[in-house]
């Protein structure tokens, strides 16, 4: 945890990775008298320093939903990492030449290839990896719902072609999305889409 200021602080939750988990946050923090003054993707500002306590309290109860405060530093930087990513995708609308390495270097005003050599030793897979993933998975999401078409999706993600939104889609699950779509394929939670 970071203190913003002296009357703030600042926590990182693992697993925050939807606006559903923000509304869950929200919601226990409410539960336990807390006011925060933002919750974001991975994070929470509050308007207070909490006492131990409260601390112990709040990462118990985030524990029971599968949530985790994070307490060092290199942990939150990879949870901001994975944080930023889902949001792009989830934002439906990347550019065709989206760069990680640019996009999170001026997120994250740091030098892109030390945090993807930390996320790589600590995650056990590459940035780019992940975000492929996550793209999958969102591609996923898309087919099971029948939202869209694949020309939309190729477009929404920032893929240069139906061919190569298929040939990375097939890479990761062994089917085309025509196969998954056409078998009912599952969906794995956000949280869990390492590679």
């Amino acid at each position: 945890m970071v203190p913003v200021n002296n009357y703030s602080m600042n926590i990182c939750i693992k697993n925050m990775v939807c606006n559903r988990c923000i509304l869950v946050i929200k919601q226990v923090l409410q539960s336990l008298n807390l006011q925060p003054v933002q919750v974001s993707l991975g994070e929470v500002v509050l308007s207070h320093k909490l006492s131990a306590a409260q601390i112990k309290t709040l990462s118990t109860q985030l524990q029971e939903l599968g949530f985790e405060i994070l307490d060092t530093h290199q942990q939150r930087l990879i949870e901001k990492i994975k944080a930023l990513l889902i949001a792009q995708i989830q934002s439906d609308s990347l550019e065709e030449h989206f760069s990680i390495s640019e996009f999170l270097k001026g997120q994250l005003l740091k030098d892109y290839s030390s945090i993807s050599r930390l996320f790589s030793q600590v995650e056990g897979t590459t940035i780019e990896q992940f975000f492929i993933a996550q793209k999958v998975e969102k591609i996923k999401e898309w087919l099971m719902y029948d939202a869209l078409t694949l020309s939309e999706m190729s477009f929404r993600l920032g893929y240069s072609s139906i061919p190569h939104l298929s040939a990375q889609f097939k890479k990761i699950t062994g089917l085309t999305p025509t196969q998954f779509k056409k078998i009912g394929g599952s969906r794995k939670p956000l949280d869990t889409v390492l590679h």
